[in-house]
């Protein structure tokens, strides 16, 4: 039994849904996302809010009746909220700068590196050093988050390239002599 997934999804204020067959469409204040849930499980609106349940007693149904209610759970919180990650940029020259729908990155190598914005994501500079990712999609947000991460991971000997802002960069020792 899932105890994530006995647990009914709250609707706020101001936040509709509406079950098609196995598509879950949530609209709120900040705009409208939707979720196609696997075969195993269902999904119903009533007063309390969107229940998921599964259909069968298989192993599987169980494994999906959580994930599917967490998905669901990311697109309430997602129109009513939305989702913010935190990038750090690290090291000498390393830099960033939202211009028009790129982010232009300067990060030591011999070119910088232009990174198309998708649709629905706003990323903001405070710093040239800080990014601030905001948007209604939870996997997006993240998705942008780890793709500019990518482009340079912080490295252990300096500390130098991308990171999360909560990201703890283990070190380590450099060479002796």
């Amino acid at each position: 039994m899932s105890r994530i997934g006995k647990k009914p999804v709250a609707l706020p204020k101001g936040v509709t849904a509406s079950v098609e067959g196995r598509t879950v469409k949530v609209k709120g204040p900040k705009g409208e996302l939707k979720v196609t849930l696997v075969e195993e499980v269902d999904a119903s609106v009533d007063d309390h809010g969107i229940t998921v349940s599964p259909r069968t007693e298989m192993e599987r149904a169980a494994q999906m009746w959580g994930l599917s209610r967490t998905l669901v759970n990311n697109l309430v919180q997602g129109v009513t909220n939305g989702f913010t990650e935190k990038l750090e940029i690290q090291g000498v020259g390393y830099r960033a700068a939202v211009q028009g729908k790129n982010l232009n990155l300067q990060l030591g190598f011999s070119h910088d590196v232009a990174y198309p914005i998708p649709a629905g994501i706003t990323i903001t500079s405070e710093k040239p050093t800080m990014l601030t990712i905001t948007g209604i999609d939870k996997q997006l947000v993240g998705q942008v988050a780890a793709e500019i991460r990518g482009y340079r991971p912080p490295e252990p000997y300096k500390g130098k390239g991308v990171r999360y802002a909560n990201e703890y960069v283990r070190r380590k020792e450099g060479k002796k002599k």
